[in-house]
């Protein structure tokens, strides 16, 4: 069946394929220059120091927890507690799992999707050592709020941004207000570099060690003067297969870099294509009478459209989602709804901060359609008469 309005389409022209065939004709694909530009470049968009391209966005968690067990002051140790959100990706906890951490789960705000701010604060105790911050859709948290929660206290806050390439809170952008911060460049997110991901951070020794863990755990990448092993040997055969760290391989590949420079550079238009498209969202779907759509918070990104039934309505969300298909509009479930009802969980040491209200009424009643880098005018309006005929064949059955 064909789809008039897609989850996600290619954000790709003739620049990127020219790219790839660039990087071809050297027959060098493994990380290199282009990758260390595009690094550069996506850390100035960000205004942040420094950059790690990796092989995707779940990669990009997987090392940014990874990296606070190795710094010389004040590491993550097993068994330390980490405050998450109940509606995120499977992989914002799976690095925290495999790091013996404690996850303890805490329930989402209906309407911004983000953390519910009175149910963190409540969550907060002196076992705290961290909070990863999800922002979801690419809307941002609350972090004027969240940085008074933790203000003296030892609790680092990371970010995963995956979803939220290019919003602002407060006129900075978002995945840069914790120690790091992850992106994801995966095809449906707000740029492609066919797979992908970044991770950011200001600190210094932070960086030193996330390029340690991007290739190995060896010293090869490093800097001569660096924080990890201090100053490296002149001899490059001595450093050569030198390992310091349990690391991994999560290197990009060189084509990735590639594209990932066009996609930055287009990058500013597609944010504000976003934008005007949420626009028109919200015009066709504010104070809708049976549906909750995401209330933006700071300068949202917009990767998506979200609805969760109002608990008052009596719409069938599963009737109503086979309507949208059957009309040609891909829908999803709001990333995984409360992660904590899934099965994976057993494996995890973990606890649930007081109810999950919001989360399992995410779950059980919400979902998501796309938003594009392209004008979607007429598809969000047609969306709408889509919406509201769904809704009456949900309520006359």
């Amino acid at each position: 069946m064909s789809s008039f309005y897609p989850l996600a389409t290619s954000s790709w022209d003739h620049l990127e394929v020219e790219a790839i065939q660039k990087v071809i004709k050297t027959g060098m694909y493994t990380m290199g220059l282009h990758v260390a530009d595009c690094e550069k470049q996506f850390a100035q968009y960000l205004k942040s120091k420094y950059c790690v391209m990796v092989s995707s966005g779940s990669t990009a968690n997987l090392i940014m927890v990874a990296a606070l067990f190795y710094r010389k002051n004040n590491p993550l140790k097993r068994g330390d507690e980490v405050i998450v959100p109940a509606v995120s990706w499977s992989t914002t906890y799976y690095p925290l799992y495999q790091y013996g951490l404690k996850l303890k789960f805490v329930d989402v705000d209906l309407e911004t999707l983000n953390f519910d701010l009175k149910a963190l604060e409540g969550a907060i105790t002196p076992k705290t050592r961290a909070i990863m911050a999800v922002n979801l859709l690419g809307n941002p948290n609350d972090f004027k709020r969240i940085q008074e929660l933790t203000h003296g206290k030892n609790i680092e806050l990371i970010e995963d941004n995956c979803e939220s390439l290019g919003a602002l809170f407060a006129g900075k952008q978002a995945g840069t207000f914790g120690s790091m911060g992850t992106f994801s460049s995966f095809f449906s997110h707000h740029i492609s570099t066919m797979e992908g991901g970044f991770v950011t951070t200001n600190d210094e020794e932070l960086y030193h060690i996330l390029l340690c863990l991007r290739a190995h755990g060896w010293t090869r990448n490093l800097p001569k003067e660096n924080l990890v092993t201090g100053t490296k040997s002149d001899n490059a055969f001595v450093e050569s297969f030198k390992f310091v760290l349990p690391g991994y391989n999560v290197r990009p590949l060189e084509m990735s870099g590639a594209i990932g420079q066009e996609q930055i550079k287009k990058l500013p238009s597609f944010v504000k294509v976003r934008r005007q498209n949420a626009e028109t969202f919200v015009e066709m779907f504010r104070n809708h009478p049976e549906l909750i759509i995401q209330k933006e918070m700071g300068e949202s990104s917009w990767f998506g459209f979200s609805f969760v039934v109002r608990p008052e309505s009596k719409v069938n969300r599963l009737k109503l989602i086979d309507h949208l298909t059957k009309a040609g509009v891909e829908c999803r479930p709001i990333v995984t709804g409360n992660f904590a009802k899934n099965e994976v969980v057993k494996w995890f040491d973990y606890e649930i901060h007081g109810q999950l209200k919001n989360a399992d009424r995410i779950d059980q009643h919400g979902f998501f359609v796309g938003n594009h880098q392209v004008p979607m005018t007429d598809q969000i309006k047609k969306l709408r008469t889509f919406v509201d005929e769904g809704i009456k064949v949900s309520l006359d059955q």
